[in-house]
């Protein structure tokens, strides 16, 4: 099975690497510190408090496990280059037919906020914007119905 390529902006490498070094160095420790008060107290088995703390660390684990493997398999995206095309990384300017814009960030699918404005090259806006010039429109098949958009601008 051939894994899908993760891309990242160096924002997104960044943000991720802090909540591992944060996961590795405080949530570690604070779990642990729960798990030895827990046994103290009752023991570890029928102990709630330790099977909660247990729980808490095999989460804590895997996401460790999953930011590393994240971070090591990475694509570094670039911002966009200029050239006027939209691709990973570039920030588009777009308009509906109702003559509302809207500003979107083209990243990878674990990076995307679509609230703040990052949007999957996956999603349907996302795919249907990739490769556009100012001036170009997409009509974009959305749970919403058909949406036109314009591309006004592309950084």
């Amino acid at each position: 099975m051939t894994q899908r390529p993760i891309y990242l902006t160096e924002e997104g490498i960044r943000k991720y690497r802090e909540e591992l070094e944060f996961l590795r160095t405080v949530r570690r420790r604070e779990v642990a510190e729960a798990l030895r008060r827990a046994a103290e107290v009752g023991g570890t088995v029928d102990n709630a408090e330790y099977e909660a703390a247990k729980r808490e660390q095999a989460q804590v684990e895997g996401r460790i496990l999953e930011l590393e493997n994240l971070l090591k398999t990475a694509t570094v995206i670039a911002p966009g280059q200029g050239g006027g095309v939209v691709r990973l990384g570039s920030i588009v300017v777009v308009e509906d037919q109702k003559g509302r814009r809207f500003t979107y960030q083209i990243v990878g699918s674990a990076e995307a906020e679509p609230a703040k404005g990052k949007i999957s090259n996956e999603s349907p806006i996302g795919q249907a914007l990739l490769g556009l010039r100012p001036g170009d429109t997409a009509n974009v098949r959305t749970p919403g119905g058909v949406v036109r958009l314009q591309v006004l601008e592309v950084r």
